[in-house]
């Protein structure tokens, strides 16, 4: 009976594709004091205490289980005695793992560790630094169908806490000094939290830039060839040490699974070498890479329902400030698409963003863009005085009110009619511009057609039911901070005000500090 049940079991997991996963699960602590612990995790402070980590085991272990992979990597993780009793908890569900591997980093406050269905060979750490709370990289070897494949889980240091980005290439060239060792034919998968995203080149924070735009992720882990990310169709030739990023896989839009404030991110990776998809051993499952999105992970307001610590204490709540992300390889040859999109890099101007044949397979690089308004992280840019401006939604952070910039441009789309720009990235910054003629004055609201995406000052009006009346003409208004609307029948001049559009053509006002209520 034990054989025929371990012969079932074999054709089980033998039949279909192995998925592998990814998932940083936000401190996940024990109840008992070691002295390396982050200040709120302290055993018998902060709400912190055995009954607390047993609440937390069993929501890691939810998302585990729903997960359902046969291989995960997971980060931060303190130590081996809560890595058992998150095993003893899954088995417990019905969710048990067999095989397991920690790294053992003395000093550091949290490890990295991988559950399997299949057995682990051997597992290693591998040294990034000596210093107590560099975390080590993980290196595992799995027997997956009777290939033997290595896996390297990581966690680099974040970006908080003076995180330059030094301190992540000393991650990237620990690990590329490892797989310089390997075979050229040896198969592996690298994956776990980053701290980089996948294109951290264009990302990477002024403040955090102390190696003059030379990333980790990209540049070190060889992500990008020259000037431009390794595609699908670089990936299948390319040499030893270079590397494919599975964000590759997904629409823009659906790039992140780490959000900050809003901001969105791609913190966690799945990363491929070529041995990947070269039809031998296990390959890639062409198509496969996801962010597993269960509704529970989300609040209902769309944020990330993470572990909640609220007001010094933790209130019981929540999973992750992470999403997981997977996915599936075969002993079946990776199957190429039979056509694939070659990207490219074309210079463009704004007038032709609004036609409709932009592709956003491609990236658009637009030239001595000058930003003339900037609320937040949106802002309005236009290259010629007399020329169309258009819309940056959420890309705008690192842009200057008053500066030109060379823009790289990714994603564009309309919202209600209005054409916007979704991924920008600073190529260049260029000179300070005096910004008065770019503006349109209030007046020509009624003397000729403004198109959309314009910024207008100079309005004086009255603010009578969503409207500004202008001599006898109304307008359309809105005030994106409903709670500073003037009240009906109030005199207002509009200082700045972004011409957009929603059903109609509307000034929109952003901030209280964009108008002043008259006498």
């Amino acid at each position: 009976m034990r054989y025929l049940t371990y012969f079932l079991l074999s054709l089980i997991l033998y039949a279909t594709p192995i998925k592998i996963a990814t998932y940083n699960v936000e401190n996940l602590f024990d109840a008992s004091f070691q002295g390396t612990e982050y200040e709120e995790y302290i055993p018998g402070k902060h709400n912190w205490n055995k009954r607390m980590v047993d609440i937390k085991l069993n929501h890691i272990a939810e998302v585990i289980c729903d997960l359902n992979a046969d291989i995960i990597g997971l980060q931060e993780i303190e130590n081996k005695i809560v890595f058992n009793a998150l095993q003893k908890k899954l088995k417990r569900v019905g969710c048990a793992y067999k095989y397991s591997a920690i790294t053992e980093k003395k000093g550091a406050p949290i490890q990295v560790a991988l559950l399997s269905q299949f057995p682990l060979k051997k597992h290693k750490d591998i040294q990034v630094s000596y210093a107590p709370k560099v975390r080590n990289i993980l290196e595992v070897e799995v027997e997956i169908k009777g290939v033997w494949l290595t896996l390297f889980v990581n966690h680099w240091k974040s970006k908080a806490y003076k995180g330059y980005e030094s301190k992540r290439i000393k991650y990237a060239k620990a690990l590329q000094a490892r797989i310089t060792k390997l075979s050229p034919r040896k198969e592996y998968i690298i994956l776990g939290d980053f701290n980089s995203d996948y294109n951290a080149y264009l990302t990477l924070d002024d403040k955090l830039d102390d190696t003059h735009g030379y990333t980790a992720f990209n540049d070190v882990l060889k992500t990008k060839i020259g000037k431009h990310l390794v595609d699908e169709n670089d990936i299948v030739y390319a040499p030893k040490g270079v590397h494919y990023s599975l964000w590759h896989e997904v629409p823009l839009d659906e790039r992140w699974s780490h959000k900050f404030y809003g901001k969105k991110s791609t913190l966690d990776h799945i990363v491929l070498p070529r041995q990947m998809f070269d039809g031998k051993g296990i390959d890639y499952v062409n198509n496969s890479f996801k962010v597993f999105k269960a509704d529970y992970l989300f609040t209902k307001r769309g944020y990330i329902n993470r572990w909640r610590f609220k007001n010094g204490k933790h209130m019981a709540k929540g999973y992750s400030d992470h999403l997981p992300i997977f996915a599936y390889f075969d002993t079946k040859p990776y199957a190429k698409e039979a056509t694939t999109t070659v990207l490219k890099q074309e210079s463009r101007t704004i007038e032709s963003l609004y036609a409709n044949d932009i592709s956003e397979e491609n990236q658009i690089l637009l030239e001595d863009s000058v930003v003339i308004f900037k609320r937040g992280r949106n802002a309005i840019i236009k290259q010629k005085i007399s020329g169309r401006g258009i819309f940056l939604y959420g890309c705008a952070e690192k842009l200057k009110e008053g500066y030109s910039y060379d823009l790289l441009v990714e994603g564009i789309k309309s919202y209600h009619g209005l054409r916007e720009i979704t991924h920008a990235y600073i190529r260049k910054k260029k000179s300070k511009v005096k910004l008065q003629p770019y503006y349109e004055r209030g007046a020509n609201l009624l003397t000729k057609r403004i198109k959309q995406n314009e910024v207008v000052r100079g309005i004086k009006g009255v603010y009578k039911k969503r409207h500004l009346w202008i001599n006898g003409y109304k307008f359309p208004i809105y005030f994106k901070k409903s709670k500073f609307t003037p009240k009906n029948g109030s005199r207002i001049k509009i200082d700045y005000a972004h011409l957009g559009y929603y059903k109609k053509l509307q000034l929109v006002v952003y901030s209280p500090k964009d108008f002043t209520v008259l006498e």
